[in-house]
């Protein structure tokens, strides 16, 4: 058996491990941008290297490792072979700057910046140019090719390269007295001196001194410099950089500038002498050519910053810019060229605020050619914001379209306005749409209306101004004048708020509608024509977008309309043109439909002159000719086109059940009953005609006009009982009249719930219709005829011992079945007892001793006994309500006979 590992060297194996894997992984962390991962709590990964999963460690030999992880952290990089494997320096868990944080909270306002907020509206705008420096310091210059002028000093690294009889390579470096020392050859000056230069005398001294060789210069590597850097910048002192770095590298090292800071006046002083350096030259294209070349020794200086102005508005770059170093002012052309230029060509109004000697603020409109000094603020504004030369397209088109008015020559039309007919949506309202045209005097605008369709055909045409918007309609546009809101409206009933639909947009508010009940009540002859239309309550309840969009557009449609009636396949208002034929009216409603008579076709037509007593003028057409062109219409005109005599009916009737053919059947004015039984083929042998059920839609509402009356009645009667009870008091009641009256509410409740089944007696055995002509009833559409089968069973319902159904005996009575039944109960009343026959019909049961049992039952009846309430009358009101309710029981057992006949 293997002896285990000891435990020592276990852990000691495990840390070595873990500190090379964790001391690679923290170093390729280290490459990527962002805070070190050094800074957050070191932790253990949860596998090894080559994904063993790593045991649990005890606390201390755990501290261990985390203390050689961060060990190996601070002074190991990537290892070789890995991107990001170059020579680096020791990482330090420092604290990263503020500028080069990835998530930087939001910068507070400089001295600059406030001063301006408190001038100019949001947003509030920023110093231009500082933002350069807050990605951090830049990466050092590669070690690529050199410029040709590249100045070389002491330290820089040169390769020299011998080709011919003499081939060596040299790696030398320049000393400090700035010589370059070469074997065979002596010292050469090489401090102070371009590459070109350089290049140019090594050639020369190998060509004279070692005939038959060439020689080759690179450059190695090259010097490092420290270039001290104070002023207002992030951190101020001594910046390492090589020899190819410039002064915004310098800036960058040293946190870059701060707002206090100047761009335009930063200062590089050093053995060639003192310049100025305006950095907008490189970060904003100003004039200028600014030289951020570095050499051994230089200072840079960053003075506070210099005067501003702020531009904003509609410029491409709105910011605070400084003014130049040394400068109070500067033409206002340059400060809008730092912006960008404005946003406009042209049309822009220069508005500066600025200052005067008491510290007042004023405006003043310059021109570009004028000067801005130190704390104006420039807003550019457009100098007439307002659209000309357009008109537009609208309404029922698949997007808003928008052209000229005018372009060079030639003006804008109708026709070239809607060119291409994709511009309109489909199913558009081809005999109306209107331009909607300011008067260029008054500004006051309204409607002219064009024939849409003539336009579309080429054969219409109109001149189009500016601003002008044309609307087109579509045809379910036009189907809302006739809306149960429109109707309201007409009525001069304000309109009803909109009910948004779960999951749908909210409907646009129709201020159309609240226009149009105003008009209607100042004018009420005004909508004359529509009103008396007699349109049904039905149809589109929603708002078109049109008429949200322009409130005054339904008021105008209805004094175009035509009013078109009668048997066309889309009768409605109609809006027109003057001098429209009827012709045309009637292709846009669809059509005539087959029943049309066309020889007594209603035209109404209001005069002119409506001072009369008779303002309004009927006439008859015969128009068999089919000559509609010839009838010219006028808006606020009405035609009608009456429906021709048919024979045949509006609806069908229904038969079901034991018809030889059952089905749905068309009937004919004054059709009967036995007609239809005979056009099915007659009934089948199985056939019980006296249990026939024969419904009718005008029966069935006027019995539920009787439930909801009967209910009306017993809850007043209710309220009269309560009213005396509370006159008269309870002083020795034993009655919980509140009960009562409770149960009374619940039954009227349920008898204006309770579905009418419409039935209506009638004969349906066709040999008795044959023989008395007069029961035979006259069939209506929608009548419905069911004839069930001969049934074999009696019911027997009501206070009985055993209720239920029993089988029919022929000859027995009333008496007979309730005996099978198990006689009566104790509190029955068989003096009230009645028959439900199948047919419909009610009679009393005869269940009295001295009635004799009553008459015979015909199979399918049922038998009902009432229950008697004598035993709980101590109170004359509970009599006179025990018997409504018995009543209304009563019509209940009927109406369930009823329905269980026709459903059989």
């Amino acid at each position: 058996m293997p002896k285990p590992p000891r435990r020592s060297r276990s852990w000691l194996g495990l840390a070595v491990a873990l500190a090379l894997a964790l001391g690679a992984t923290v170093g390729l962390a280290q490459t990527g941008p962002g805070p070190s991962p050094l800074l957050a709590p070191p932790t253990l990964p949860s596998v090894l290297p080559g994904g063993a999963p790593l045991p649990s460690l005890p606390p201390g030999v755990q501290q261990d490792v985390l203390q050689r992880l961060l060990d190996a952290g601070a002074t190991r990089g990537p290892p070789s072979g890995l991107p990001g494997s170059a020579p680096r320096a020791p990482v330090q868990a420092a604290p990263l700057p503020a500028f080069a944080a990835s998530a930087a909270p939001e910068e507070p306002l400089s001295a600059a910046e406030a001063f301006f907020a408190a001038r100019l509206d949001p947003p509030v705008l920023r110093q231009f140019g500082y933002e350069t420096f807050r990605a951090g310091p830049a990466p050092p210059p590669g070690f690529g090719a050199l410029p040709e002028d590249y100045v070389l000093g002491p330290d820089d690294e040169v390769i020299l390269a011998f080709r011919g009889r003499a081939r060596q390579t040299l790696t030398l470096r320049i000393g400090r007295d700035g010589m370059l020392m070469l074997p065979d050859i002596a010292p050469v000056p090489a401090a102070g001196r371009s590459l070109k230069d350089l290049r140019a005398h090594l050639e020369g001294l190998a060509a004279r001194d070692l005939a038959g060789s060439e020689v080759f210069l690179s450059i190695g590597q090259v010097r490092q410099m420290n270039i001290f850097v104070a002023g207002e910048v992030m951190r101020p002192g001594f910046q390492p950089l090589n020899a190819l770095s410039t002064a915004l590298d310098a800036l960058s090292a040293a946190g870059g500038v701060r707002k206090t800071g100047s761009l335009r006046a930063i200062r590089i002083e050093g053995p060639r002498g003192r310049r100025v350096v305006d950095l907008y030259s490189v970060i904003a294209d100003a004039p200028g050519d600014a030289d951020l070349s570095l050499r051994e020794g230089d200072r840079i200086i960053v003075p506070p910053v210099g005067g501003t102005v702020a531009v904003a508005g509609d410029v491409a770059r709105p910011a605070i810019y400084e003014l130049p170093a040394g400068q109070s002012g500067a033409p206002l052309a340059a400060m809008l060229a730092l912006a960008g230029g404005t946003i406009r060509q042209g049309g822009n109004r220069l508005m500066v605020q600025q200052n005067d000697g008491a510290g007042r603020r004023s405006y003043a409109e310059l021109s570009p050619a004028q000067t801005v000094r130190r704390g104006d603020a420039v807003l550019v504004q457009p100098g007439a914001d307002v659209v000309a030369n357009q008109v537009r397209l609208a309404g029922h088109v698949s997007i808003p379209v928008t052209r000229a008015a005018a372009g060079g020559r030639q003006s804008q039309t109708l026709r070239g306005l809607i060119s291409d007919r994709r511009l309109l949506r489909n199913d558009p309202y081809v005999r109306l749409g209107v331009v909607w045209r300011a008067d260029r005097q008054t500004g006051s605008r309204g409607f002219i209306p064009f024939d849409l369709g003539r336009v579309l055909e080429g054969r219409a045409n109109m001149a189009l101004h500016e601003g002008d918007e044309v609307i087109v309609f579509g045809r379910a546009d036009i189907a809302w004048l006739a809306s149960p809101a429109v109707q309201r409206a007409l009525r001069g009933e304000a309109p009803a708020a909109a009910i948004p639909q779960p999951g749908a947009p909210p409907p646009p508010d129709c201020a159309a509608l609240t226009t149009l009940a105003l008009a209607s009540r100042a004018s009420p002859q005004r909508f004359a024509h529509v009103k008396g239309a007699g349109f049904p309550e039905i149809g589109p309840t929603t708002c078109p977008q049109v008429m949200a969009d322009y409130p005054d557009l339904a008021s105008y449609l209805l004094d175009q309309t035509v009013v078109l009636t009668g048997e066309v396949r889309a009768p409605g208002p109609m809006p027109i043109v003057d001098d429209t034929g009827l012709d045309l009216l009637i292709a846009s409603a669809g059509g005539l439909s087959d029943a049309a008579d066309l020889r007594v076709v209603e035209f109404a037509r209001e005069p002119p002159d409506q001072g009369g007593a008779i303002p309004l003028a009927r006439t008859r057409l015969d128009l068999t000719s089919r000559n509609f062109a010839a009838v010219r219409l006028s808006p606020r005109d009405t035609v009608r086109i009456p429906r021709a005599f048919g024979d045949r009916d509006t609806g069908p009737v229904i038969l079901v059940g034991e018809f030889l053919r059952p089905g749905t059947y068309d009937i004919r004015r004054g059709e009967r009953l036995s007609e239809v039984i005979a056009r099915a083929g007659g009934l089948t042998p199985q056939a019980y005609p006296y249990g026939a059920v024969f419904t009718r839609d005008s029966v069935r509402q006027r019995q539920q006009e009787g439930f909801a009356r009967t209910a009306r009645e017993l809850e007043t009667s209710l309220i009269q009982v309560a009213a005396g009870q509370a006159v008269a008091g309870t002083r020795g009641s034993t009655i919980d009249v509140g009960s009562a009256i409770t149960a009374g509410r619940e039954l009227a409740n349920s008898l204006r719930e309770a579905r009418a089944a419409g039935r209506m007696v009638v004969e349906a055995n066709p040999v008795i219709l044959a023989a008395r002509p007069e029961l035979d009833v006259l069939l209506e559409p929608g009548d419905v005829i069911a004839m069930p089968k001969r049934p074999s069973e009696i019911t027997v319902v009501g206070s009985v011992l055993n209720p239920g159904s029993l089988q029919f005996r022929s000859g027995w009575r009333a008496s007979d079945y309730v005996r099978a039944a198990g006689g009566t109960q104790r509190f029955a009343d068989p003096s009230r007892g009645f028959i439900v026959l199948p047919n419909g019909q009610s009679t009393a049961a005869g269940l009295s001793a001295w009635q004799q049992g009553g008459p015979p039952v015909p199979p399918g009846s049922l038998v009902v006994v009432p229950q008697d309430p004598s035993p709980y009358e101590t109170w004359g009101f509970v009599r006179d309500l025990t018997q409504v309710l018995g009543q209304v029981s009563v019509s209940a057992a009927a109406l369930a006979v009823i329905a269980r006949e026709a459903n059989r």
